[in-house]
């Protein structure tokens, strides 16, 4: 997945803070302590993991989690790991770990998760009519509010108890439902003008799927996800061990 952002989002850097072993109780600046500080791109990427792997381990009855338990499973090096919950203060006891409810707390507030946000997608083809049908985003705290699709053979169509939009009433319904994020799942020659249109339907924020690089003016955020481009990077890796060389670092 890459990222396109606008420049007012400011430089990011590495985090501050974080010695080995757990962190000392109360050695941070505790709650609010992101507040002010840029926040890199790849720390925001790792908290959502890190969310996700709390979230579990707070299902499953555990009360607190070791820095290495919590960075082996996500898949991440313990200094990496507390310099990234550094953002978040200090919620660790050193030799007992973090408190798992506090950290799902924490990391889903740096995330602005703890309330719902409404999403619209666009584009209700194969991979839109499966997105519309993910029930994982509503447990993160996503709702798909709308679906809207410019084929007319398809509106009125009812996708998981949603009813396809015309694109006529995009700006209309986002207004209505207040939402500030949209999906973009349509084919590449569709895809700017979706988002020219989701942009002045007020939406700031847009996760595309359509295979083409957006353009957006500043203060408008991109995360795009290329399924064919990571089978190619997987296909490349499967070359260069076909082929008895060594992964490149």
């Amino acid at each position: 997945m890459t990222e396109q952002r606008g420049p007012d989002r400011g430089s990011t850097g590495d985090p501050e803070g974080g010695g080995p072993g757990e962190p000392a109780h109360g050695r941070a600046a505790g709650r609010g302590a992101d507040r002010g500080r840029v926040v890199p791109e790849a720390t925001v990427a790792r908290l959502a993991v890190y969310l996700r792997v709390v979230t579990v381990l707070g299902g499953q009855g555990a009360a607190t989690v070791s820095s290495d338990e919590l960075a082996a499973a996500a898949g991440v090096n313990p200094a990496k790991l507390r310099k990234d919950l550094s953002f978040l203060g200090s919620y660790g006891t050193r030799g007992v770990g973090y408190d798992v409810h506090l950290l799902v707390e924490e990391i889903s507030r740096v995330l602005g998760v703890t309330r719902h946000r409404n999403v619209v997608l666009v584009g209700v083809g194969n991979l839109g009519r499966a997105l519309a049908g993910y029930g994982g985003f509503a447990s993160q705290g996503f709702t798909i509010a709308a679906l809207f699709d410019a084929d007319s053979a398809r509106v009125g169509e009812k996708i998981n108890g949603l009813a396809v939009q015309d694109m006529s009433v995009l700006a209309a319904s986002c207004r209505t439902a207040k939402v500030t994020i949209g999906m973009i799942a349509t084919p590449a020659e569709a895809g700017q003008q979706v988002c020219d249109q989701l942009i002045a339907a007020g939406v700031t924020c847009i996760l595309n799927f359509a295979p083409i690089v957006l353009s957006v003016p500043d203060g408008v955020d991109v995360r795009k996800v290329d399924l064919a481009g990571e089978l190619q990077i997987l296909s490349f890796h499967e070359r260069r061990k076909s082929a008895g060389l060594e992964e490149v670092g």
